[in-house]
């Protein structure tokens, strides 16, 4: 997956290739960065430890790019956090041969929670050896709880679906700062209109615990 920033900026990953073509960085993979002027950057060149991203980045609400490497033979694979400037920091290393999952694959996804939500290939078996057809897991990075919009891009005053949590008394909703009608359904779904005057920008719920924003943000369109 190729993932985009508020700023026009393109974030993604190849699973070789680097910097460096001798010793323990040879050509493992690395995250790229596509500038709205249309220049590529390399932001990180993966190490023999965090090898080989098999899946595209996520960008979650804290501004920062997540995803998943495979494993080297002594760990199971991790998820690791990347900044827009560039820089890893391990997040979860799964172990190898391990009945709670290991070797992920796939994107990881980010819940209304603020979890972060993936699939390993194997694991999942309790017997011990290295068997499994594979887990569901997730991992919490202390990032903070979101709403979602369905669809993500929508004209003025086509109708916008807003998914979240704890929702229920929820006294505003504004699309980048612009006030819109909205009917609360439940504790998990908003029904919103798109304002007129609204621009692409942030939703904004306000809920009895707190103001909760969407992420990514949402595209108004002509």
């Amino acid at each position: 997956n190729i993932v985009q920033d508020a700023k026009g900026n393109f974030f993604g990953t190849t699973e070789f290739g680097g910097s460096s073509e001798t010793g323990d960085n040879a050509g493992f993979g690395t995250v790229f960065e596509i500038t709205s002027t249309n220049q590529y950057i390399v932001l990180q060149s993966f190490d023999f430890n965090h090898q080989n991203p098999l899946a595209g980045l996520i960008l979650a609400n804290d501004g920062n790019l997540y995803g998943v490497n495979q494993g080297d033979g002594r760990n199971g694979g991790n998820v690791v956090e990347i900044s827009l400037a560039g820089g890893v920091t391990p997040v979860y290393t799964f172990s190898y041969c391990d009945a709670s999952g290991y070797n992920p694959s796939g994107s990881l996804f980010q819940g209304t929670d603020g979890n972060l939500y993936g699939m390993n290939i194997y694991g999942g078996d309790t017997n011990g050896d290295c068997g499994g057809y594979g887990t569901i897991y997730s991992v919490s990075n202390g990032l903070s709880p979101l709403v979602e919009t369905s669809p993500l891009a929508g004209k003025v005053g086509e109708s916008v679906i807003i998914l979240g949590n704890g929702l229920t008394g929820s006294s505003s909703v504004t699309f980048n700062g612009v006030p819109a009608a909205f009917a609360v359904t439940s504790d998990t779904y908003i029904k919103a209109t798109v304002p007129a005057g609204a621009t692409t920008g942030v939703v904004s719920v306000v809920t009895p615990s707190g103001t909760l924003k969407s992420n990514p943000q949402f595209v108004v369109s002509k």
